[in-house]
């Protein structure tokens, strides 16, 4: 008998549209991680990892999508094939099992090394274009979330004791930004 094909998809942001990546691939279950590639603290990666059985396949758009640097996709690939779980990647179509050869753990070095280079030349360009943005007094930074009255409605709220997770859901904000307001009426630090 064969094992279930399981797919996993990560988006960064909300906004962000998850059912391209494993669009037209047949699948029994999908784990979706709606957070940033950038470390392991994915509760849905963590699910999908205690589900997958022996036998199962995991398919993940590509490896950017599971993780952002070299040393967590191998954890991660190493993590699932030890359950003898397949790990399928469908952009670079390739696969792991644990089994590999030298040429497929190479591949997957080589493929992984250059998503974590093209992750540091993006974040790169993007420092360069921002400090250029500022030099010519046209970048402004993100738009505040909430202005100085719902600001302060929302510290009073949180010091009479409302829960942040029902703050955030209350005003439409994540809980990191609660907390970001949280920390700048206490530090003095610029509002986020």
């Amino acid at each position: 008998m064969t094992g279930q094909r399981v797919g996993y998809v990560r988006v960064s942001t909300l906004d962000q549209n998850t059912v391209r990546q494993l669009d037209g691939v047949d699948l029994d279950r999908v784990f979706v991680d709606q957070a940033s590639g950038k470390d392991l603290n994915r509760p849905e990666l963590e699910e999908l990892i205690k589900f997958a059985r022996d036998g199962d396949t995991v398919l993940v758009h590509s490896m950017d999508r599971l993780a952002r640097n070299l040393d967590d996709l191998r954890s991660i690939v190493r993590r699932l094939t030890a359950k003898k779980v397949r790990v399928e990647f469908v952009k670079e179509q390739l696969s792991f099992t644990g089994d590999d050869n030298a040429m497929a753990n190479l591949l997957l070095n080589v493929m992984g090394a250059f998503a974590e280079f093209e992750r540091s030349l993006i974040r790169e360009r993007q420092r360069e274009g921002i400090a250029l943005a500022k030099t010519r007094g046209v970048y402004r930074g993100r738009t505040r979330s909430l202005d100085d009255a719902r600001a302060a409605e929302l510290r009073e709220k949180a010091a009479a004791g409302v829960p942040k997770a029902a703050l955030a859901r209350d005003f439409g904000i994540s809980r990191e930004t609660v907390y970001a307001y949280l920390r700048c009426a206490l530090d003095g630090a610029p509002r986020p």
